[in-house]
Formats: structure tokens, sequence, C-alpha cells
């Protein structure tokens, strides 16, 4: 398979493209205001101990508090294969696969504890970190205070990760654990070595700044989004990293220079004028994945709907609903919708529960065969994944490592006028509230001139037909003369009643939660 990595850098953002035989499979971006998080060290202090979720809240002097499961505290092995490589699992065998667990009374608000990050900060929640630290090299992961070697099972040949274990042994430092990674795969006594005396300079730097620092603050940043992404991808099997700015291309060819003087070959500066994303395809790609709506080259399609719980995606059939033999048509399409999900699920980082509504098929055989397909097809996705079997509803369940956010939260924002939800009220449905309001308000204060500020759809919508239109319907029946006054800035639904006896706003007064209270106060 060709792999290669593609470099975008702007002054507002990042973008580092995998592409593997020429299709982009995943797409990381960096930006200013948003800098990576996972593999960052922090000095922080317990804020609340929570013994029912068996975790406490640290303050790290960031705007949101972060998460410490008590699992994630000292030995634990969800925190080393998490943490190992900045959030880019690398899987260890070896460790003892018994976490250990405190107890609430082992940790108490004031506690001073020093964490990684291992998850970014996503929606509401801040970020998940663990006091099990890493400090991820090119070749190999140094874990403070432990004793434990590791190979990653990606080192398939017995010979070489018997010959790699015992490098390892031989140059592990006391108090120190050692992961040999996937790219250490042939690598001498002598480039394992050099490894070995950067991560342990870097851990002696945070030492001093840990022992420095006073109350909750920052100890040592992981590198770039764009470095790191070389450090844990950039492999003898990349064909080529193609950059188009030549700063960041001198950076990273320094720094592949220093830790592959072998590859640095392949660090190629972008020289061509039509733009790097353009040149090789990838903005057409990346519009495609931020699209509800993706389709398949038969002629089906899907669709992607996250929710706060779960994202389901739905398989379609498309053009072939037509055709005959609906058992055949529908394997063909879910076959071709299985790769289509694997690929988008690992471009556009889906994480959390996933439920694939596939197109029902009567012949377990063939449900088997989609199911197998689907493990086929997430083999090559690095992320921790788990898939259940098809339902009789012909559902698949299955979940997937949450490191960061998706990327549609990090192209898009909520709609400030649907609230997330994809759908605005009707204009029907504007109209009756506002003649439910009105209803209100003549009821509770018996005024008879009103004047309404709202948006110029509405008011289109309300005088259209001159003498037959909607708002003359509204003042006949409820005998009140109302004036109407556009503004731009309100939304479709929203509104602003001002009463001309009073001579103020009094919206909030008769809409549904206001108006409630009023009459509780009568009522009393």
């Amino acid at each position: 398979m060709k792999t290669d990595i593609i470099i975008n850098g702007t002054t507002s953002e990042t973008r580092i493209a995998l592409l593997e035989d020429d299709q982009l499979v995943e797409l990381f971006v960096e930006r200013p205001e948003n800098e990576r998080m996972v593999g960052s060290l922090f000095k922080g202090v317990v804020r609340k101990v929570m013994g029912g979720m068996s975790a406490a809240f640290v303050d790290i002097g960031q705007a949101q508090d972060c998460f410490l499961h008590f699992s994630d505290v000292g030995g634990g092995n969800h925190a080393v294969q998490e943490s190992a490589r900045g959030g880019l699992t690398e899987d260890v065998d070896g460790y003892d696969e018994h976490a250990r667990r405190i107890d609430a009374a082992s940790m108490k608000p004031g506690t001073e504890v020093v964490v990684q990050v291992i998850k970014e900060p996503i929606g509401h929640k801040g970020p998940r970190v663990s006091s099990q630290l890493t400090i991820a090299g090119r070749f190999l992961v140094l874990l403070p205070h432990e004793s434990f070697i590791g190979v990653s099972r990606k080192i398939e040949n017995f010979k070489e990760r018997k010959r790699l274990k015992a490098i390892v042994n031989q140059i592990r430092p006391k108090g120190f654990g050692l992961i040999v990674r996937t790219v250490a795969d042939g690598k001498s006594l002598e480039e394992l070595t050099a490894d070995l005396d950067r991560a342990l300079q870097s851990w002696r730097k945070m030492e001093k700044e840990i022992r420095k620092l006073k109350g909750p603050g920052i100890v040592y940043r992981d590198m770039s989004m764009a470095s790191s992404v070389l450090r844990d991808l950039f492999t003898p099997d990349v064909n080529s990293v193609v950059v188009d700015l030549p700063k960041l291309h001198a950076e990273l060819e320094g720094y592949i220079a220093d830790v592959s003087p072998n590859l640095a070959h392949k660090v190629i500066l972008h020289k061509e004028r039509t733009p790097i994303f353009d040149h090789y395809n990838i903005e057409q790609d990346i519009e495609k994945c931020l699209s509800r709506k993706i389709w398949l080259s038969g002629g089906g399609y899907l669709f992607f709907d996250a929710t706060e719980a779960l994202v389901a995606i739905d398989v379609n059939s498309g053009r072939y609903a037509s055709k005959s033999n609906h058992e055949e048509n529908a394997l063909k399409v879910n076959l071709q919708a299985v790769k289509e999900i694997a690929r988008q699920l690992r471009l556009r980082d889906v994480g959390g529960i996933i439920v694939i509504d596939f197109i029902d098929l009567l012949d377990p055989k063939n449900r088997k065969k989609v199911f197998d397909e689907m493990v086929k097809a997430m083999q090559p996705d690095r992320s921790k994944w788990d898939i259940a079997p098809i339902s009789p509803f012909g559902l698949l369940e299955m979940t997937r490592q949450r490191v960061r956010p998706s990327l549609l939260f990090t192209f898009r924002e909520p709609c400030p006028l649907c609230d997330s939800t994809g759908l605005v009220p009707s204009m029907e449905t504007v109209v009756t509230n506002l003649e439910r309001w009105i209803k209100r308000f003549t009821a509770a204060t018996g005024e008879r001139r009103l004047t309404f500020q709202i948006n110029p759809k509405v008011k289109q919508y309300l005088t259209d037909g001159g003498l037959q239109s909607r708002i003359i319907k509204i003042m006949w029946i409820n005998r009140i003369l109302i004036t109407i006054e556009e503004d731009e800035a309100l939304g479709i639904e929203d509104f602003r009643g001002i009463s001309y006896r009073q001579n103020r706003d009094v919206t909030s007064d008769y809409l549904t939660e206001g108006y409630t209270k009023q009459l509780k106060k009568q009522a009393q």
C-alpha cells in the first residue's frame, strides 16, 4: 500500500492529510487558539473527589477541570496504552492486565498531582488525564517510576522482538520502564540508545519544572501536531512527506535528519503553483466528509447523524432499490457501504458509540459476511475499536476510541437558529406562537394597542394578502391594533412585544414560563 503524508500550513491552521493509495483516510487539524493537548504534562491540584464515580476532578490551570479516573492512577494498563504515543495507541503486550485501582481515601482535595492528557476536551467535558506518565520518543516510550518492558505487537517477527527486548533490557535505566514502538523494527543499539538519551533529557527538564512550578500549570507541552504525526506515523513504508511551507519543511526535515537520517530525503517541499491540497485532490474529499450524505459508487448512499449519545449511520440502496433479487442487491450495497464507513470513521475521527443501520438481510450467512467485512475494513484503523455482530434488525453496534473531537466539530459550529437540531419551526408554527402570546397579553392587560418587532421574513408572511392577510385576521379576532416593525437581527421565531400603554418591552411576561409564573402568583 502506497502511503503519503501531505502537510498544509497557513497562518490560521496546520492540516495534515494521510493518503493511502492516493485516497484520503485521515486528517489532523491544529489551530493556534485550540492547540493539541494530548501528551502534554501538567501539575494539578485535586479539586473534588467523586467516590461514586471512582474519579477525581483536577485543576490544571485551564478553563475546565480535567477528569482523572482512579484506574488511570499509578500503573494502570489503560494509561500506558493510551498515552504511549500521545493518543495514537501503541498496542503492547507483556503488561500486567490488572489495572491497579485506588479508593477515594488515598486522594483528597488539595493534593498536588502531576498528570498527562490522554484525551482532548470534548464539548462541555474537560480533558481526561492520567498520573501514569509516558515520554514518547521516536523508537521508544519512556515510563518514569516503572520497571515494565514491552514490545509493540505490530512487530510480528519473533527473532526481531527477542532482539529488541534484549537491547532494551540492556539499556533500560533504573527506575524507568520502556516500550519498544513499531518504528523501532530493525533499529540498532546505537539508534535506540540515542533515542532513549533524548527522552531522558526531556524528563530531567520536566522534573526541574515540576519542582519549580507553584500551583496548577503546564509542565511540558508535547510537540506540534505536524511533528508528532511524523514521530508516530513516518515509517520506512511511507512514500513521501510533502510540505508547502518552507519554514515548516525546514523544521520537519531537521527533526527527521536527527532521529532517522535515512528518511530525510523523503521530506519534500511542495513548489507547485497549485495549492498543495488541490494538487493531491484532498480538498474535495474534505468537503465530502463534512456532508451528511455520502454517495456510494454503485448508487447507494449513507447518512451520518451525530447525537449527544451516539453516531447513527443509515445505509440506503438508492438506485439499487428498483432492481430484482433484493437479498443479493442488499448484500452488494452493504458490502460497498462497509468499506466507505470504515474510511469515513477514520477520516471524520468519529468516536464513542456508533450504530449502523444496514439494509435488511434475511439470510444469517449474508449478515455474517457483512460483519466479517466490517472487521476486516477496520483493521488499518489505529484507534481502538470493538464490533458486535449484526442484530436480527440489521443493526451493527460498535465503539471506537475517542481521543479528540470529531472532525465535524473542528470545521463546524452549532447552528444558533436550530439549536443543532437541523430543523427550524415552520412559518405556521411561528405565527401560532405569536397569536398565542397576543391572547395572553390581551387577557392579562386588556390593552388594545401593541407594537411587534419581528424578522422581515415573518413580516412578509403575515402581511401578504392585503386586507385578507394573516395579521388583519389576527387583529380582528383579538380586537387589537398591531404595528409591525422589521428587525433583521431577530431570528425567525424571535420577536419583541412592546406595550403602547406601558411604553416598555413586555415580551418575557407573556412567554410560557413568565405567564405561568404570573398565574401561580394569582392563584396564591
